[in-house]
């Protein structure tokens, strides 16, 4: 273990920050006392001396400088000298003390009211959530500095310098930002060198990989390398051909079966998103030891947060096809299928209760290639990823944030906005109660959706989050509910299904009916869902 002081503090040389330009006061003791001897301070005498002297470094080498502001007083008296510093386009690493973070809530003295104290003229602002998160935000000030071109501020409580940080839990900051810009050449250059290098590379691809151009990358590049492709976990949109013999699945939400999953691997390519999604939060390394992590995104904030060691902001399309041009082909060993396709799923016995894979396999053998599918159904979102893979660029759509209600009225944006794809929503009845009065619209403006509700009256994923807690769940069933009668009650057609072979004849006489249809439809269709369940 280290402490945040002594993780920051190399941040800063490995940011080449061997300057720290200051006037200092109570709440920057912590950070300034027993400074190394590789470091130099730098005194001024008034906090507009302080960043007036560090923008000069700044221009004169072309590398940000380091600032340490004394809380509401030092920021307060810098505020016109980093109005300055942002207008020279002088790039600054600024930290500003705060009161101890223990007792903030009471306003002791010297507690800052430092959120917008400097206005718009910072490029970044962030004070950590966590003590650990210190040097992570330090080196993400430091890429902000560079990246726009202006001071970067992080403000520390002064409590938190002593904090430890388990150093195999890195950094949630790349090491390396690269800017590709409209000539990849570079940064494609960088990246392949690093996958021909490794011996046993992956992919993982998101979201922002969600379109024709940059799964048309993502295939020749991954062709040529032999890698199995992963989607990440929670992904909104799918950002590979989930049909692709390549194809390994969906990457878990938990750190140590995200470590499973990567170890053995030695480089990591992530595409279109973060490094890595997590739900919920478990202790423990991130990712393998020895695993290298190289992100490209043309997000910005998404290559911020990544736990990377190279991070490449350029348009995903083009960098990728960049990197296939370059890379040695590996097809000679011959092409190996990443994961098996899933067993076919028998129908329930007479009698049985219908599951949700009951419906997912018949949705799959019924559905079009280009169908888009808008998911909200939690409790049985796995199996659905497993059962109906996106064969299609926009083929899977989801909510980002993970908060209800978006399902049921994206599906009717989604057909208003290109009526030439079917569309599908596969909706729990809790999520579909967030955003029934979807319905009206839908019926209204003639969006040709089908809604298919998994119906068992109940927040299945919450009553399994009480399970796994130990605890009784205070919430009561809500199977009185009428989904079908609710959308009648809309105006929107409904049926609702009564068994197996009832719902095998709906979907044969509506997904034929798809790809022209305007008027929408709700299946309200009643499922048993199983206890178990891993996000």
């Amino acid at each position: 273990m280290s402490s945040v002081r002594e993780a920051t503090l190399d941040v800063l040389r490995q940011c080449g920050m061997h300057r720290i330009f200051a006037n200092p006061g109570s709440t920057e003791v912590a950070f300034l006392a027993d400074l190394p001897d590789d470091l130099e301070f730098v005194l001024a005498l008034h906090e507009g001396s302080v960043v007036g002297m560090a923008t000069g470094h700044a221009i004169a080498t072309g590398r940000p400088a380091f600032v340490n502001l004394h809380t509401t007083a030092g920021l307060g008296n810098a505020v016109g000298a980093l109005a300055t510093a942002r207008v020279n386009r002088a790039p600054l690493v600024v930290v500003v003390g705060q009161q101890d973070r223990r007792h903030l809530a009471l306003e002791p003295f010297l507690a800052g009211r430092l959120d917008g104290l400097a206005g718009a003229y910072p490029v970044w602002v962030n004070q950590p959530v966590l003590p650990q998160d210190v040097p992570a935000a330090v080196r993400r000030a430091w890429h902000e500095a560079v990246q726009h071109r202006g001071p970067a501020i992080v403000v520390v409580p002064m409590d938190d310098w002593s904090a430890l940080v388990d150093p195999a839990l890195g950094l949630a900051a790349p090491m390396t930002v690269r800017r590709a810009g409209s000539a990849p050449g570079p940064a494609a250059d960088e990246l392949a060198g690093l996958l021909d290098d490794a011996a046993n590379p992956v992919v993982v691809v998101g979201a922002g990989a969600d379109d024709r151009a940059t799964w048309h990358a993502l295939v020749s590049l991954v062709e040529r390398l032999g890698a199995p492709v992963w989607q990440e976990a929670f992904g909104a949109r799918a950002g590979f051909p989930q049909d692709h013999p390549r194809f390994a699945g969906h990457l878990p939400a938990g750190r140590s079966r995200l470590r499973s999953v990567l170890t053995g691997h030695d480089v990591a390519l992530v595409v279109g998103t973060g490094a890595f999604r997590q739900y919920p939060y478990e202790p423990g390394p991130l990712v393998p030891d020895g695993l290298t992590v190289a992100v490209v995104s043309d997000d910005p904030d998404e290559l911020h947060h990544s736990r990377a060691d190279l991070a490449v902001l350029a348009d995903p399309a083009a960098l990728c096809a960049a990197v296939a041009d370059r890379i040695t082909s590996r097809r000679a060993a011959g092409e190996v299928v990443a994961a098996a396709r899933p067993e076919p799923v028998d129908p329930p016995a007479p009698g049985e209760p219908m599951r949700a894979r009951h419906v997912f396999a018949a949705l799959a053998e019924r559905l079009p290639r280009d169908v888009v599918l808008v998911e909200e159904t939690p409790s049985t979102r796995p199996e659905l990823h497993r059962l109906l893979p996106a064969r299609e660029p926009r083929g899977f759509v989801s909510a980002a944030m993970g908060g209800l209600g978006f399902g049921l009225p994206a599906a009717a944006g989604l057909r208003m906005g290109d009526p030439t794809r079917p569309v599908v929503a596969v909706l729990g009845d809790g999520s579909s109660l967030y955003g029934i009065q979807g319905l009206w619209s839908a019926a209204r403006y003639g969006c040709g959706a089908l809604f298919v509700v998994l119906s068992n009256g109940r927040y299945a994923v919450m009553d399994r989050l009480a399970d796994r807690a130990g605890g009784k769940a205070p919430w009561p069933a809500f199977d009185d509910v009428s989904v079908h009668g609710l959308a009648q009650a809309l105006g929107c057609p409904a049926r609702r299904v009564s068994d197996h072979a009832d719902l095998l004849a709906v979907l044969d006489e509506v997904v034929p009916t798809l790809p022209d249809r305007i008027e929408p439809l709700l299946l309200d269709v009643p499922v048993r869902i199983e206890r178990g369940f891993e996000p």
